[in-house]
């Protein structure tokens, strides 16, 4: 088994092999969060323009098929029932007005997901998370100056003295 690095576990590695290491899973990380933050941006954007697309499509609805559903719908109306023709008109605009409704409330619902979306909030919240992480970290304990000292270098200063 080895190291990310390559180097086998337990082995020493040197202070610019554990630096190099950190700084490429500190990059990975900050790309990672990046790629988080964009997919998250990019969800709540699309359920905005699905909200803003329903109420559109209620206005247009509404604005556009009144006319000629109010008169088709009525004249029905009257052909089935031999009510009085103001009434019939009246209910065909009622059936109008309930088919617009709810492609609002769709509208609605939507936009009530893409306001709770908190994209950028969650990865804020992570990178924080990560550096209160790498804050408290401590690095392994290691020997004071003078016990790392190999022996041979001991034996030339010594000698050179």
């Amino acid at each position: 088994m080895s190291a990310p690095d390559g180097s086998p576990v337990g082995a020493e590695r040197s202070i610019g092999q554990l630096f190099a290491t950190a700084t490429t899973e500190l990059s990975a990380l900050v790309h990672d969060e990046i790629a988080l933050a964009k997919a998250q941006l990019k969800q709540d954007v699309k359920r905005g323009a699905t909200s803003g697309g329903a109420f559109t499509a209620a206005g247009l609805l509404l604005l556009f098929s009144l006319p000629m559903l109010n008169f088709a719908l009525a004249y029905g109306i009257r052909t089935w029932s031999d009510w009085n023709l103001a009434l019939c008109f009246l209910l065909s605009f009622a059936a109008n007005v309930l088919v617009a409704a709810a492609l609002a409330l769709i509208g609605v619902v939507f936009a009530k997901k893409a306001k709770k979306g908190r994209g950028p909030q969650k990865v804020a919240a992570s990178m924080k998370e990560s550096a209160g992480v790498l804050q408290n970290a401590k690095p392994h304990p290691r020997p004071a100056l003078e016990d790392r000292t190999p022996p041979a270098v001991e034996a030339v200063a010594r000698s050179s003295s």
